[in-house]
């Protein structure tokens, strides 16, 4: 099997209760019957304009939240008949630092995680400290409120990686981080993780260079649909640069209203 993701038909609409009609509701589209496809150890880019609906992609995809119609497979399995299986192949990173504890060290967190995964206390120590030094991360000790925001960032990486997930979820990795803890990352996921590992990896990210640098594939997104999506090579014979696509979507039409 060479898919390693397929979005069939997804869709997610949210209501919304307006405040002069209590009894009315607002029905607001997020996704709107998107398909696509993921191949295996494929790098994988969701771009577009905040709203678009990348994180209730990735939600979904992820099984946080439930889609309205549709479904979609990882490695096979149906996010909706196969919820259990979904999570044992997929990691997922956010930038959100609250996703780990704050008064644990960064070591603590991850045997706490480890053991939400059902590790032995043996592959835990060896995926945790593999990881420590595969991320380069100094004073694994300390506590998780005390490190920098790239620090924060690779603990929050090693714990997705912990049980050793086939396909992994990113959104914005490098959000709030300084240029050089950014390079750091994108290279650790590029070289590490799809060259050496074979990892397939989904990201949403505002970073158009960070896209470029990383992706196989971009997809662009706007209003719950997908309006291009592309292998990035054929994008760069057609457009050049991504953010060339990105005026010509966006700003030209703007321009016309």
């Amino acid at each position: 099997m060479d898919i390693a993701i397929e979005v069939i038909n997804l869709a997610k609409e949210f209501a919304q209760r307006r405040s002069l009609f209590p009894f009315s509701k607002r029905i607001t589209a997020a996704l709107n019957n998107i398909n696509f496809q993921v191949k295996k150890g494929e790098l994988f880019a969701l771009i577009g304009p905040n709203g678009a609906g990348k994180t209730t992609l990735i939600k979904i995809l992820t099984c946080l939240i439930h889609p309205t119609r549709g479904t979609a497979k990882i490695m096979g399995a149906d996010i909706l008949r196969e919820e259990k299986k979904v999570k044992s192949l997929i990691g997922l990173v956010s930038g959100d630092e609250r996703s780990l504890y704050w008064r644990l060290t960064g070591r603590q967190n991850l045997y706490f995680f480890a053991s939400l995964y059902n590790l032995s206390p043996s592959l835990s120590k060896f995926r945790i400290e593999k990881l420590l030094d595969l991320l380069k991360i100094k004073e694994p000790d300390k506590r998780f409120g005390e490190y920098s925001q790239g620090t924060k960032q690779k603990l929050a990486i090693a714990r997705s990686l912990l049980h050793n997930p086939e396909v992994i979820f990113m959104d914005e990795p490098t959000k709030s981080l300084d240029p050089i803890s950014a390079y750091r990352i994108r290279k650790f996921v590029k070289e590490e993780l799809v060259n050496k590992e074979g990892k397939t990896l989904v990201f949403a990210t505002h970073n158009l260079e960070e896209a470029e640098y990383l992706a196989n594939t971009i997809a662009v997104m706007d209003k719950g649909k997908i309006k291009i999506c592309q292998r990035l090579d054929s994008l760069h014979k057609e457009f050049g640069k991504i953010k060339i696509l990105v005026e010509k979507l966006f700003y030209a039409t703007e321009a016309k209203v």
